[in-house]
């Protein structure tokens, strides 16, 4: 390493920090009203420990193959080493339609906030419009700028806060007696849905080429931030299961705040002020997902063996404004015709497990794991990836077969 070049490499809190950035997000303000409906009750307090503990071990080998292969690619470098190219693409897609899959129920969702704000337009125009500007801004290379990046996590984690001090002051003993009214079953199906907060973390597990003692720190920053992420979100729905009648969440688009002003009519402006915070922290996950997704695209096209692609890159067809336009293109697609939100769930988590198994599989196919037994970690991993997977997949059947009837 030349000097001082270390100097330029983060250390294990800032990589945890990172790791908190790339988790916590948008989606946990549609968990309770998800949950509400799925009927899981107060049990979805075990939901969440059973995701934190999955999501500990897919972690822990996902940074384990970053370390191995720590080059561009990601999902398509690491599922490349065992399954070939062709299996790598398909997991490179897989993993980019799972997110943006994802970003289409955001903006259905910030549709519905916007509407709270201005009832006399449809969630559905607002939440169109307000894809339009990202995606415009996004071209006009309007990047979230580390300052951005710093009001994005203020606006995610304060409204996070105040509802869990608010709710707890709230407390409802009454409200817990009927903990797991669907059974033990229910408890886990409803990870398919949990695990949608928890999407990120594998953007923390490719940091080794930028942290310091990176074998040591990175699964120590990623074990930290998924504890800090996992506490939020257990508490923040833990408070408002325990003082929220789950009943008021009439739909699954029904805005956070407006359930909060029927339990807490004499804090309208607080409301106001955690619900254009919420809304703020939606919208700024979309550009930045918008963003990244862009690069992702281009670096998938890199990797194809296709003569059309390789044409299309060196001519500048595909650049960073028309991968944008792609990406905005997708999310619009899954906005417009995913009606149920159960199904944006369940197929983000098909297409996104699916790209972490694969890239996990890799340590499977390596003898030096085997010897140190470090695969247990990885076998885990795989086993309850595979868990949500097929709870996932069980859960877009029923919804097609329901369409068909």
């Amino acid at each position: 390493m030349p000097e001082g070049s270390h100097s330029h490499k983060i250390g294990v809190s800032t990589a945890t920090i990172v790791g908190v950035n790339a988790m916590i997000g948008a989606g946990i303000f549609t968990a309770p009203a998800i949950l509400a409906t799925s009927n899981v009750g107060p049990a979805a307090i075990l939901t969440y420990l059973f995701v934190i503990i999955s999501v500990w071990f897919i972690a822990q080998s996902m940074a384990k193959v970053a370390s191995k292969f720590p080059e561009e690619g990601s999902f398509y470098t690491y599922t490349k080493q065992w399954g070939g190219h062709t299996l790598g693409i398909i997991a490179g897609a897989s993993y980019l339609l799972g997110i943006l899959t994802a970003m289409g129920l955001l903006t259905q969702i910030a549709g519905s906030y916007l509407n709270y704000l201005f009832p006399s337009i449809s969630a559905t125009i607002l939440g169109a419009i307000a894809l339009i500007v990202i995606v415009i801004l996004n071209m006009m290379g309007a990047a979230l700028a580390q300052l951005g990046q710093r009001i994005l996590i203020l606006c995610t984690v304060f409204p996070i806060l105040a509802t869990i001090i608010m709710c707890l002051f709230h407390f409802d003993s009454t409200l817990l007696t009927k903990f797991m009214p669907q059974g033990i079953g229910s408890v886990f199906k409803a990870a398919r849905l949990v695990i949608f907060g928890f999407f990120g973390f594998e953007c923390a597990a490719s940091l080794f080429s930028i942290v310091k003692n990176p074998k040591k720190n990175v699964p120590r920053a990623l074990t930290y931030s998924i504890l800090i992420v996992g506490t939020l979100y257990i508490l923040f729905i833990g408070s408002i299961i325990a003082s929220t009648p789950l009943s008021l969440f009439t739909s699954a688009k029904v805005p956070l705040a407006e359930v909060l002003a029927q339990v807490f009519p004499g804090h309208k402006w607080l409301m106001i002020i955690i619900h254009l915070s919420m809304l703020s922290a939606i919208l700024g996950t979309i550009h930045s997902i918008i963003w990244s997704t862009s690069n992702l695209i281009i670096s998938l096209c890199k990797k194809l063996k296709s003569k059309t692609a390789q044409h299309m890159l060196a001519s500048g067809l595909i650049n960073k404004k028309t991968a944008v336009v792609i990406s905005g293109l997708l999310t619009f697609i899954s906005f417009a015709t995913i009606n149920n939100l159960d199904l944006f769930f369940y197929f983000s988590a098909v297409f996104i497990v699916f790209s972490y198994i694969t890239s996990i599989t890799t340590l499977l196919f390596d003898k030096e794991e085997w010897k140190s037994k470090q695969n247990i970690k990885t076998i885990i991993g795989i086993a309850t990836s595979l868990v949500i997977f097929g709870f996932a997949l069980e859960g877009i059947i029923k919804e097609v077969i329901k369409l068909m009837q």
